[in-house]
This record gives C-alpha cells, structure tokens and sequence, in this order.
C-alpha cells in the first residue's frame, strides 16, 4: 500500500460548501463563510449588546435562502418580539403565515421536559417543518434552572446532543456582560460550542459604542480581532476595519 503524502494526511478543514451564512455580511468574510453547518453557536453579550437583533438577522438570511426557521424564546413575547423586528423591516408576522418561521414561546422548566421527553414538541416541528436553523434565546435562563455542576453539565451535553442529532445550524444567545468580566462564566457552554461570537457595549466617553468578536470558531482560519458594529435599518452592519489600537478589551 503506497503512503499518503503530506498533503493528504493534514487535518480536512471546513469547506465553503459546509458553511451557513450568518447574514452578517463582515462577518461572514472574517469567518470563511459563516457557521460551520449543522454546529452549535454561541452568542454572548449584556444588555442593549444586540444579540436579539443578531440572532434574528442569522433567521432572516435562512428565510431569503428558502429555508424553515424556529425561534425559542424563554422570555420574549411574540407580539412584541414581532413588532420590534419590524421596525428594522423584518416582517417575521408574515414569514410565520407562510410557514417559514416557527415561534415557541416557552420557559425553561419545559426545555427540560423536552430533554427528558427525548424531543418533545421542539423535536416533532423540527422534523415535520424541516428547520434547518434554530435560535434559542437566551440559554441563559435554562442553565439557572440547574446548581450543581455535574447536572449542569450534563444537561447542556444532552440539549447540545439534540441539536447536533436534529442537523440544524442553532445559535443560542448567552447573557453576560462583557464589559465588566471578559470570561464567560459558563465553562461547559464555552467548551462544547463550536463557536463563541462576542459582543461588547463599551462606554468611551460620554457614549457607548458597539464591537464584536469571533473568540472561538473550529475548523476555522477566523479573524482574531475586534470589529465596531452598528445596529441599522438593515440590522447588524460590522465595519471592514478593525478596532485595533483604539480599544482594550
């Protein structure tokens, strides 16, 4: 048998072909394409960072593709969720009607039924709908239902397990403010995510101003730097130009 050369025997890296788009349009280009497919993403920042407006914006970009969508929230309601969205010109109202998005109101108690239920609900409209992304905001509240460690831990394994086994793209939106502790304080969602997207609401001066960054991302060449985002009626716009030299995170 003839031995593979060099080239064949280096560790297989993330195609294109394997990416999802995060409609995040820099974003996409510091991180070869996006979303590793069928991966499990997270997104961490604090209060009035934009993480609703993102996750929102990586479902509006399935939905231009053609592709069913669902979005779990454990704390926002639908109305106004859906009038909020709006107003940057996302009718997610109509993209329900037309059996585009799924919207499931529901509390972390049940997503812990749904684990032991081996789906549930959550499970069935995957399958029956065909959703190929999925939006959980914020799992924050589902890892509080939990004290000790070890069942923390397994949970979180389990619930990541699910959604691995449903081959969906999700993105799970985390609660932390960054500007004050620059870790995050979950150590098992930090390691068993495939991805970390951070965003940071920083003062300077007398006005915040917005950054983001991809602190982790596997099977990717990803940038490393910090990059100044707005939020427009065209959702989260990063700039080209990183913020090098002119913050310290």
């Amino acid at each position: 048998m003839v031995g593979k050369t060099k080239k064949e025997v280096k560790v297989k890296k993330t195609k294109k072909e394997d990416k999802v788009s995060t409609g995040v349009e820099n974003l996409d280009n510091i991180s070869e394409g996006g979303f590793e497919k069928n991966s499990v993403n997270l997104l961490v920042g604090g209060s009035g960072s934009g993480k609703s407006i993102f996750a929102a914006q990586f479902l509006v970009e399935g939905i231009k593709r053609g592709e069913n969508v669902l979005y779990v929230t454990f704390e926002e309601k639908k109305e106004e969720f859906f009038e909020n969205m709006a107003e940057i010109g996302w009718d997610f109202e109509k993209s329900e009607r037309e059996g585009k998005l799924v919207f499931l109101e529901y509390s972390p108690e049940k997503v812990r039924t749904m684990l032991e239920e081996g789906g549930g609900t959550i499970e069935s409209t995957i399958l029956s709908k065909k959703i190929t992304r999925v939006v959980i905001d914020s799992i924050t509240s589902f890892e509080l239902l939990f004290n000790e460690d070890v069942e923390k831990r397994s949970v979180v394994l389990e619930l990541f397990n699910m959604l691995r086994k449903w081959n969906c793209t999700s993105l799970l939106t985390y609660e932390q403010d960054l500007s004050r502790d620059k870790k995050i304080s979950s150590k098992i969602l930090e390691f068993e995510s495939d991805s970390i997207i951070m965003l940071y609401f920083i003062r300077e001066e007398d006005e915040r101003e917005r950054y983001i960054e991809v602190y982790k991302m596997r099977g990717t060449k990803h940038s490393t730097k910090l990059y100044p985002f707005e939020i427009t009626d065209k959702g989260i716009v990063i700039s080209s130009i990183s913020a090098k030299g002119k913050l310290k995170i």
